[in-house]
C-alpha cells in the first residue's frame, strides 16, 4: 500500500508542474501580446485566447489532483478526504463549464474575425 502513497504524491507534484508550465507559457504569450500592443497590433481577442489556454492547463492540473485525491481517499477513507475530493471535483466542473463556453465564443470569433488571431 505504501507504493500508492508515492504514486499519489507523484501525481500531485505533476499537477503542480502542469500549473507552473501553463502559467509560464501564458506569461510568455502575454508578453508577446503586449509587444504587439506597442506596435499597434493589439487585440483583446488574443488575451482571451491566452486566458482560455491557461484555463486548459488548470483543468488538466485539476484532473490530476482528482486522480491523486481518489487514490488518497481509497487509502485513507474518511469524511475529510471525501469533502476535499468533492470540492476539487466541484471546482473542476465549474471551471470546465465556463472554459468550454469561452472556448466556443473564441472559436466563433476566430471564424468571424480571422485577422484578429494572426501572430498569436
Amino acid at each position: 500500500m505504501e507504493i500508492f502513497v508515492y504514486i499519489e504524491m507523484v501525481i500531485s507534484i505533476i499537477s503542480v508542474a502542469v500549473v507552473i508550465y501553463g502559467v509560464l507559457i501564458s506569461l510568455i504569450a502575454f508578453v508577446k501580446t503586449e509587444f504587439l500592443r506597442i506596435k499597434g497590433k493589439y487585440s483583446i481577442l488574443r488575451v482571451r485566447v491566452i486566458r482560455a489556454d491557461l484555463g486548459t492547463y488548470l483543468l488538466l492540473s485539476l484532473e490530476l489532483l482528482i486522480a491523486a485525491d481518489v487514490i488518497k481517499t481509497i487509502l485513507e477513507p474518511g469524511i475529510q478526504e471525501l469533502i476535499v475530493l468533492a470540492g476539487v471535483v466541484l471546482l473542476r466542473t465549474i471551471l470546465s463549464f465556463f472554459l468550454n463556453k469561452e472556448i466556443q465564443e473564441i472559436d466563433k470569433e476566430r471564424i468571424e474575425h480571422p485577422e484578429s488571431f494572426t501572430e498569436i
